[in-house]
């Protein structure tokens, strides 16, 4: 029996990632993700994009970013044939152990509001929405 396993990525699975959020994550009204970008964030941090890997396929994904103040949870990801196993939340579990293994006290998380299926899992494992804050994003 295969066992999934958590862990940073590896440099060598970054196009995989890509690929894998093609499939199994909420794409829309964002930017496109590229390797350079994925590789810069790796570089910055090797420890910020933690994986579910089953059989060295990689099967879920979560961003858990630490910018030394603020906790920030990206692209919690989980394959479709593997939805419902409880990899979104051991991964959403992962992140908060490295964030409060580097002093973080609060986490927030990027879910799209039209995004209902994430809606549930968040919400399980005690984020909600907060209302008196919005966004505001600009293109570079």
């Amino acid at each position: 029996m295969a066992v999934m396993i958590l862990r940073p990525v590896r440099r060598d699975e970054l196009s995989q990632v890509l690929a894998f959020w093609q499939e199994a994550a909420e794409n829309d009204v964002r930017p496109v993700d590229t390797l350079a970008a994925v590789e810069a964030l790796v570089d910055r941090d090797p420890d910020a994009l933690i994986v579910a890997v089953l059989d060295e396929v990689v099967v879920g994904t979560i961003v858990a970013g630490w910018d030394g103040w603020r906790c920030h949870l990206y692209r919690l990801a989980v394959a479709p044939s593997h939805r419902r196993e409880g990899i979104g939340g051991r991964l959403i579990e992962a992140a908060e152990q490295r964030f409060r293994e580097l002093g973080g006290t609060r986490a927030d998380a990027m879910v799209l509001d039209h995004n209902t299926k994430a809606h549930g899992i968040w919400a399980a494992h005690g984020y909600y929405q907060q209302g008196e804050w919005s966004r505001w994003v600009k293109p570079l």
